[in-house]
């Protein structure tokens, strides 16, 4: 989340660096896990924090704060991404919750508007995860405008599911090793136009296959059947994830009491990504699929299901809204012009 400050920043340092050391890896997700817990949503994204945990990835820049009234521990933390050509360099930013109002935020994005500037065409964008009033009025006063929202969608999966009804010449199966090239084709073809979800590299598709969450049985696949055991083309996948229950205390260094209480958080399905290759389309592909995951997920014994769509891909919102699916919470993307 982009935090608040009213505070005009101090003399304090900004480090900067391509990559971290585990010290400061883990003193971020820390952070992070502080953040979370006091705002109710993750700061930062699955694909920054996907790369943060190993360490990093160039030419992706790395900015830290540490507060000398803090023994130099870090208390604020930002990720700029200036790949993008087309949309402009992308930021997160995250600020201890007992560090903001201390000029902390203002001086990260004024540190990444001047890499934006070095390494890019000076443009920069910010999320603020979760729309907090609070990320508005520092972006507004620091020159941004409101340019995306990313709606969370959820649903109960307690309630009724459409039937599931596979057309023929249409097979449904699980993921397999071997499909990791036709899932990322089929990914670039149908999200060509998405400024994140249509640049995955076969880098970003191995570090997902790699994380602990990861099931092939919930990345479904429907392919081409053509009436025997040989599979044709990829048509359309859904890849479900489920963020897992958990339970942990606030005692971050282990040396100390648990001053917050231990508590947990109940797991929850994900619609992830469905994609539908562009030859596909028009079938009710995405549909069945997404159908199929659902169902999926419920047998998992889950209860709740969440997604992230555009607010303006309108056509997509009203495919969950029919789905049982109802706006959650929204993510907000500000962005300064050169």
């Amino acid at each position: 989340m982009l935090p608040t400050d009213t505070d005009h920043p101090g003399p304090v340092a900004v480090e900067q660096a391509g990559r971290l050391g585990p010290a400061d890896v883990a003193a971020v997700l820390a952070l992070v896990r502080r953040a979370t817990d006091t705002d109710g949503v993750a700061p930062l994204s699955e694909h920054v924090l996907l790369h943060l945990r190993q360490g990093g990835q160039e030419p992706g820049r790395h900015l830290i704060v540490r507060d000398p009234t803090a023994g130099a521990g870090l208390v604020a933390y930002a990720h700029l991404d200036p790949t993008d050509a087309v949309e402009g360099a992308s930021a997160e930013l995250v600020v201890d919750p007992g560090h903001r109002r201390r000029g902390h935020a203002r001086r990260l994005v004024e540190a990444l508007l001047g890499l934006a500037a070095e390494l890019a065409d000076g443009r920069l964008r910010l999320w603020s995860h979760g729309e907090a009033a609070d990320a508005t009025a520092l972006a507004t006063a620091m020159g941004f405008v409101r340019v995306r929202e990313l709606w969370q969608m959820r649903r109960s999966l307690y309630a009724a599911l459409p039937r599931v009804e596979v057309p023929a010449g249409v097979r449904l199966r699980g993921f397999e090793p071997a499909d990791a090239d036709a899932v990322l084709a089929v990914n670039a073809a149908a999200f060509a136009e998405h400024p994140e979800q249509g640049r995955w590299t076969r880098a970003d598709l191995d570090a997902r296959l790699r994380e602990d969450w990861f099931d092939p049985a919930g990345l479904i696949l429907a392919v081409r059947d053509y009436g025997g055991t040989d599979d044709g083309e990829l048509l359309a996948f859904h890849w479900t994830k489920v963020h897992g229950a958990t339970r942990h205390s606030h005692d971050e260094t282990g040396d100390g009491p648990d001053t917050a209480g231990s508590h947990a958080h109940e797991a929850i399905g994900e619609v992830y990504v469905v994609g539908v290759s562009p030859g596909a389309q028009g079938r009710g592909l995405g549909r069945l699929v997404t159908l199929v995951g659902l169902r999926y997920l419920r047998e998992r014994g889950l209860t709740q299901a969440m997604l992230y769509v555009d607010a303006d891909n309108t056509a997509a919102v009203r495919t969950y809204t029919a789905l049982g699916f109802a706006r959650w919470d929204v993510d907000v993307q500000f962005q300064r012009q050169v």
